[in-house]
């Protein structure tokens, strides 16, 4: 049974999940876990203040902004990858080297690259997603039948024509899984990339509520990251399977 699109039992994860975080802030075990109503009401009197909102703006716009170069770069890479044995052998080692690093060690790099300003954090942010994105989407073109492609070129389809209208379409399944994932790892980057290099935004409100001990608002804060993080990635998992009609009829 769903609820809203969600199954029930999921809800009743998060219901007991807050259950447990109430019961344990109310005992008191540690000052770093208050009562999950307390970090509640706070988040309601954070919401409208103008420091909140002034550090939503700026994370939201090295956040998107990171994300969309890691799209606009990543998908074409991808599939030309996917189209090219040449170009695949060249860049899939770096691709992968750079998927399973930790990138929070070229972090100073890119600050001695890059300076500390916003321009640095959206850096950050989009090679916390990028490769993902091109990996998914070379395993997509890789997955194509190849008598759509065949069957292009015969009806004198140029190479620009059939990226754009057989190439990408076909692999758009697997595109947006790997946009989705990439979002999740960019809500990582910008949030590291806010605390290391530049301390504005969300990154400077935890530096401060940490600081300060201010552990009901630092779990506000974090809740809202989770739960745009969240909201992002379940809007493009729905996105992913109105599409997967494109995977069946491949």
């Amino acid at each position: 049974m769903t609820v809203w699109g969600y199954r029930l039992p999921a809800l009743s994860s998060l219901i007991l999940w807050a259950l447990l975080w109430e019961v344990v802030g109310r005992l008191e075990f540690t000052f770093f876990i208050p009562p999950f109503s307390e970090v509640l009401v706070t988040l309601v009197a954070l919401l409208p203040t103008k420091a909140f909102l002034g550090a939503l703006w700026t994370t939201a716009y090295a956040f998107w902004a990171g994300v969309f170069f890691a799209i606009v770069i990543g998908i074409p890479v991808g599939i030309l990858m996917g189209k090219s044995r040449i170009l695949d052998e060249l860049l899939l080692p770096w691709v992968n080297i750079f998927l399973s690093a930790p990138l929070t060690a070229l972090v100073p790099v890119l600050m001695v690259l890059f300076g500390f300003g916003t321009k640095t954090v959206i850096i950050t942010t989009a090679l916390f997603a990028i490769w993902i994105i091109i990996l998914n989407a070379r395993a997509g073109v890789r997955q194509i039948n190849r008598s759509l492609v065949e069957m292009a070129r015969s009806f004198g389809a140029s190479p620009l024509d059939a990226f754009f209208k057989v190439y990408f379409w076909a692999a758009l399944p697997e595109i947006l899984g790997g946009v989705r994932i990439g979002v999740i790892r960019a809500v990582k980057g910008v949030i590291i990339g806010q605390l290391l290099i530049s301390i504005v935004g969300f990154g400077a409100l935890f530096e401060l509520y940490s600081s300060k001990f201010l552990m009901a608002e630092f779990w506000a804060v974090l809740i809202v990251l989770f739960g745009l993080a969240f909201v992002l990635s379940e809007f493009l998992a729905y996105l992913e399977r109105k599409v997967s009609y494109y995977a069946a009829s491949r």
